[in-house]
């Protein structure tokens, strides 16, 4: 293979790239530990030590420290080791290495961003923002099946009542109206305010 490219990122990484396709990013000094210089040979046998024994064990500890950070998606976390620029198979090897120690798990990431946002959003409104973080949809339902009691939206629009400072039974008809939409903004279907509202003997 021939050492197309040699980019230079920062002052000490570096793009590499091999028959002019990206091949990895390795640090100067890398560089200079396997011989690597624009124009020359490079044998496979050295590239595939490269790639395991540097740019894999550097993907897979990056990869932790981004957990260890921060609870991530799958698709979260494998969106950030490709902006970092590892290939996209030593993407799949790192996501494969911390998922079998446990710590990728989205149906378990959704239940934790569920508990704690459902007294203050609607199931809409957590629905839209696990499927931006790339959640399956069919995790994401499994996940309301076990963080939700029957009551769950009755919960949070009574919570979002409390934050608000609303008193219903006191509040004039326009009131009554903006607040209706509000909550028809955050994602609460009509029967549930209804609901909510009955349940402070409001006529709705």
């Amino acid at each position: 293979m021939i050492v197309t490219k040699v980019e230079a990122l920062t002052k000490s990484k570096y793009r590499v790239d091999l028959d002019g396709e990206f091949a990895f990013v390795l640090y100067k000094k890398e560089l200079q530990h396997f011989g690597i210089r624009e124009g020359e040979d490079l044998e496979e046998k050295t590239c595939m030590q490269i790639r395991k024994d540097v740019v894999l064990k550097r993907a897979k500890l990056r990869a932790m420290h981004l957990l260890t950070d921060m609870a991530r998606t799958e698709s979260g976390l494998r969106e950030k080791l490709r902006q970092g620029l590892y290939p996209e198979d030593i993407v799949e090897d790192a996501l494969a290495y911390v998922r079998s120690f446990g710590y990728l798990d989205d149906l378990r990431y959704a239940e934790h961003f569920i508990e704690s946002r459902k007294d203050q959003k609607s199931k809409k409104e957590i629905y839209a923002l696990l499927c931006s973080k790339g959640v399956p949809p069919e995790q994401i339902r499994e996940a309301f099946e076990s963080c939700y009691p029957e009551e769950g939206e009755q919960d949070a629009i009574r919570r979002i009542l409390e934050k608000k400072r609303v008193d219903p039974e006191h509040a004039s008809r326009e009131e009554l109206r903006k607040l209706c939409g509000y909550l028809s903004r955050k994602g609460f279907r009509y029967e549930e305010i209804s609901r909510a509202l009955k349940a402070f003997d409001i006529p709705f």
